[in-house]
């Protein structure tokens, strides 16, 4: 495959082990990888940035912090030792990392990884969203494509439908932050979409582990289908008070026993 794509091996495995962690590949008994299921069953979720080498890396660094596997202040040769990577790739992964609050630079060669799943961290991203999410809702108005409401709604019945396990944490998230994203870009206002989309990334890097079990996937489903259902019926204002009724109670499990 490295040749194939005249990479080096380190992007192939880092790609290989982010489709394998989505659930779209599986390991060989006799070594080696396959598709999970067949590839008409694969959502289209469960792709998305899989090419994306500095994502792979920027989620995998994340959660290796979150874990405790990577301490809260390290250097630049320490990182390039621990995950074999040259240094002008560290720094595109370093400096994506800092641009949503990841990661600090520290004079010389060391970067300081910043608190962000802490729990004051947590509720300033929850408020910080509360404050734009339903107020883009509001701008959007009557704009809202009703083909992509009718597209989230067969993704989260489709979700609802699906038994629960791990590998389906990842197309979770990305079918939650569509929607959160697909809500704000309706109000054709390009900073608040950017907004958010720094959000998304800050949480993708450190939420595609889900912890909550699969009652909460139901809830978050039922919650977010309930506000589709309210803009298929043009009601813009309830649908953004449930919006931010959504945000609060997310906050409260995220703040949650952990």
């Amino acid at each position: 495959m490295a040749r194939r794509l005249h990479v080096s091996r380190t992007p192939v495995r880092a790609a290989l082990k982010h489709l394998a962690e989505r659930g779209v590949l599986t390991a060989l008994p006799e070594g080696g990888l396959t598709l999970a299921q067949p590839l008409d069953q694969v959502a289209d979720a469960q792709f998305s940035s899989a090419g994306v080498e500095i994502d792979v890396w920027c989620s995998r660094m994340a959660r290796d912090r979150l874990s405790g596997a990577l301490p809260p202040q390290v250097s630049e040769a320490d990182l390039m030792r621990r995950y074999d990577l040259g240094r002008p790739l560290l720094l595109r992964i370093l400096n994506k990392l800092a641009e949503v609050g990841l990661v600090d630079r520290l004079p010389g060669h060391g970067w300081l990884f910043s608190p962000v799943n802490d729990p004051a961290a947590i509720a300033e991203s929850y408020a910080f969203r509360r404050i734009i999410e339903p107020a883009s809702l509001l701008e959007a108005g009557g704009r809202i494509d009703p083909a992509w409401l009718a597209e989230m709604r067969r993704r989260h019945e489709d979700m609802m439908t699906r038994t629960w396990s791990e590998a389906l944490a990842v197309s979770l998230f990305e079918m939650n932050a569509d929607f959160h994203e697909g809500l704000i870009a309706a109000s054709g206002n390009r900073y608040l979409l950017l907004a958010i989309q720094q959000q998304t990334r800050l949480r993708r890097y450190t939420n595609y582990e889900w912890r909550y079990g699969s009652e909460r996937v139901k809830v978050s489903c039922l919650q977010h289908l309930e506000i589709i259902a309210r803009l298929e019926a043009g009601e813009v204002e309830v649908a953004a008070a449930l919006l931010r009724q959504h945000l609060d109670l997310a906050r409260t499990v995220s703040l949650g026993p952990r």
